[in-house]
């Protein structure tokens, strides 16, 4: 992979993190945007196994992987929790 692409895609990631309390994290659906996934069904299975991948390097996942709800809005103006959002 070039060079320049790797830090553009780099800066690109770096755009979407978000910080609490000192801690930097990043939206799911946000990720799923930037590496062009079309589908959160699709973009899930990728999830899962970043999940193993954690667990098979003995981290757990909990420190790495964060259930959310997200509200966002609906057709008709009113709030709902987004389900299985995770940070």
């Amino acid at each position: 992979m070039d060079s320049e692409l790797l830090v553009l895609l780099h800066h690109k990631f770096e755009d979407y993190v978000h910080q609490e309390e000192g801690i930097e994290f990043w939206y799911a659906r946000e990720l799923q945007e930037l590496l062009g996934y079309n589908k959160w069904q699709n973009f899930t299975k990728i999830i899962n196994k970043a999940m193993i991948a954690c667990k098979n390097s003995n981290e757990e996942i909990p420190n790495h992987f964060t259930d959310i709800s997200k509200m966002v809005k609906v057709g008709s103006g009113a709030e709902r929790a987004r389900l299985r959002t995770y940070s």
